[in-house]
């Protein structure tokens, strides 16, 4: 059976990083924010839990430095080029996010995936008030938002291909055929059928 549809996580999937780590070394917190990431990322911590504690210590973050930031990320190795093929064989592709609005609608563009499903920091006065709200806030959004979006395109799970690297991307490979861990944590492998170890998304091609 051929694919038809592919999810990519975007924080160290198709971004070479995490975008909040990016916003806290501007405040000069980036290891404590960093720290709060990894917990999320392994399992050990509710993922709606850190990204309320992560977005409350961003409060008072110049928004023209958010956008700045987001708009100046390291994208990883490959992801342009495994979104295209993927594109020429027929395949929708989208992006779900825990991560933020301002990084992934603007990187859509630029490496050419269709629709992108993520979170909105809150600003005010030009500000982060540290409120933080959009579709993609707990574990289990992942796999909601992608069974509804296979019921919208008439997909099945088996004609799925899902791709992340964290604990908040177990509920979206619960709902698809073809699982890639890639440069993933433990909790994430465990559950893969195809694991990458190396930081380039092209090898994604050579397994399919």
């Amino acid at each position: 059976m051929s694919l038809k549809l592919a999810v990519f996580d975007f924080d160290s999937t198709l971004m070479d990083g995490e975008t909040i780590d990016f916003f806290a070394e501007e405040l000069g917190i980036g290891q404590k924010v960093a720290a709060i990431t990894e917990e999320a990322m392994s399992g050990r911590l509710d993922f709606f839990e850190s990204l309320q504690q992560r977005a409350a210590l961003l409060k008072g973050l110049d928004f023209s430095v958010v956008k700045k930031i987001s708009e100046n990320l390291p994208y990883m190795n490959g992801a342009k080029e495994t979104i295209a093929a993927l594109k020429a064989k027929g395949l929708t592709v989208v992006c779900f996010s825990g991560g933020f609005r301002t990084a992934t609608g603007y990187a859509k563009d630029i490496l050419g995936y269709d629709a992108d499903f993520s979170n909105v920091l809150h600003e005010k006065d030009g500000k982060l008030t540290g409120l933080v709200g959009g579709d993609m806030m707990f574990s289990y959004s992942k796999g909601d938002m992608l069974q509804r979006l296979q019921k919208i395109l008439g997909v099945s799970e088996e004609e799925t291909l899902v791709c992340g690297d964290g604990a908040n991307d177990l509920s979206m490979f619960a709902h698809a055929g073809t699982r890639v861990a890639f440069c993933a944590r433990e909790i994430l492998e465990k559950e893969a059928n195809i694991i990458i170890k190396e930081k380039d998304l092209t090898k994604i091609l050579e397994q399919l």
